[in-house]
């Protein structure tokens, strides 16, 4: 049986998420000068792989649309720009860019699409880590406009080798087949690191 959601459920998660954005990094001092920021403690590259079900495709689907405007639909996307469709995701991790490589760990929360004028999403999840080079959590979250090339989203914490990690995380589209499959290419460079 499929889950039902509520605007208020939809809403709750969505408030609860953008709290726990507030929580960023500052960039001014406690005098509004610009703090020159730390030489980064670790850099590395991870993929992750977004497959959409589409109405045919539930064996390999790793995300699902769970809300849409009244005019849309939850198995394809509508016109304008796919504005108020939300989706969750459970999606392989790798190191390099290929889907068959064996994951290093699932890429799990949700993006929606909140303009009415291009193509921009706003991104909550965590890469839950379980390899022989990563173990533990890194949790990212804040606007992804997806045209842009390069996008910058905030690391705001994270578990086990990351433990209350701080950074930036540089997403850029590294493949993309219609409205089915992407595959983002996520460089981390973290600032804070404490194991």
């Amino acid at each position: 049986m499929p889950f039902e959601y509520s605007g208020r459920t939809i809403f709750s998660l969505c408030y609860m998420w953008l709290l726990l954005s507030s929580i960023m990094l500052r960039n001014v001092d406690g005098h509004g000068r610009k703090k020159q920021l730390p030489k980064p403690c670790t850099n590395f590259v991870l993929y992750f792989h977004d497959i959409l079900y589409n109405g045919k495709n539930a064996q390999n689907a790793t995300s699902a649309l769970v809300a849409a405007p009244q005019w849309g639909n939850l198995t394809s996307f509508g016109d304008l720009f796919r504005f108020g469709y939300l989706a969750v995701f459970d999606d392989p991790i790798t190191l390099d860019n290929n889907l068959h490589s064996s994951p290093v760990g699932r890429a799990q929360g949700f993006y929606f699409y909140d303009m009415k004028n291009t193509f921009s999403a706003w991104l909550g999840f965590t890469f839950v880590l379980n390899s022989e080079d990563y173990k533990g959590t890194i949790t990212f979250n804040g606007a992804d406009p997806t045209l842009v090339k390069y996008r910058d989203i905030s690391v705001v914490g994270g578990t086990g080798d990351f433990l209350m990690a701080r950074g930036i995380a540089t997403v850029s589209t590294d493949a993309y087949e219609g409205d089915v499959y992407f595959r983002l290419r996520v460089n981390i460079t973290l600032y804070e690191c404490y194991s």
